[in-house]
């Protein structure tokens, strides 16, 4: 956990306080609390909501939570066409009818015409599935992840990915809590 030396708006309940960071979330004192005992003692959160009269049940998916991607996936894909009359295919996987991951394609995609477009397209494309996820999965979004996912979206050096991803390096922070 790491003190956050500004005074923001908790990401649990709102207040601007000092906060702390778990988990990719930054929270005030109180909910920093509460978080802990949801993560380290769940079993105490739900004893507690129980006597306090609270509805809160905990129930199989949120042992997984965040809930992980199997191995295999329904998808459904779409065909369709951009405004130059290209064919794209869309498709999407989904876990339980909710939608985890987006993937697009073409069947042009080795024209070089269409390279920073292609680019783009799965810039788009994996940062939605890295939002979907986070959605319906519950995974938490981080810095870290975005700038592995525009990394993993480039096709050559100092395209738009590419550049994004060495930007966005810059806010990384270190082990020792320090931009760098």
């Amino acid at each position: 956990m790491k003190k956050n030396a500004d005074m923001e708006l908790c990401d649990g309940c709102g207040t601007s306080a000092l906060l702390t960071e778990k988990n990719g979330n930054e929270f005030c004192p109180s909910c920093c609390q509460v978080a802990e005992v949801l993560s380290n003692q769940p079993d105490l959160a739900i004893k507690l909501a129980k006597l306090t009269g609270s509805e809160f049940e905990r129930s199989d998916t949120d042992e997984q939570n965040p809930r992980e991607l199997p191995d295999v996936l329904d998808a459904v894909r779409y065909r369709t066409r951009d405004r130059e009359q290209n064919t794209w295919y869309v498709s999407v996987s989904e876990m339980e009818g909710d939608p985890v991951e987006i993937f697009a394609s073409t069947a042009f995609d080795r024209d070089q015409h269409l390279q920073s477009r292609i680019s783009n397209l799965t810039t788009i494309t994996r940062l939605i599935s890295l939002i979907l996820r986070h959605v319906f999965l519950g995974e938490v979004l981080t810095l870290d992840k975005t700038v592995k996912q525009l990394h993993r979206s480039s096709r050559q050096k100092n395209d738009l990915p590419d550049m994004l991803s060495t930007v966005l390096s810059n806010y990384r922070k270190n082990e020792m809590g320090e931009n760098g």
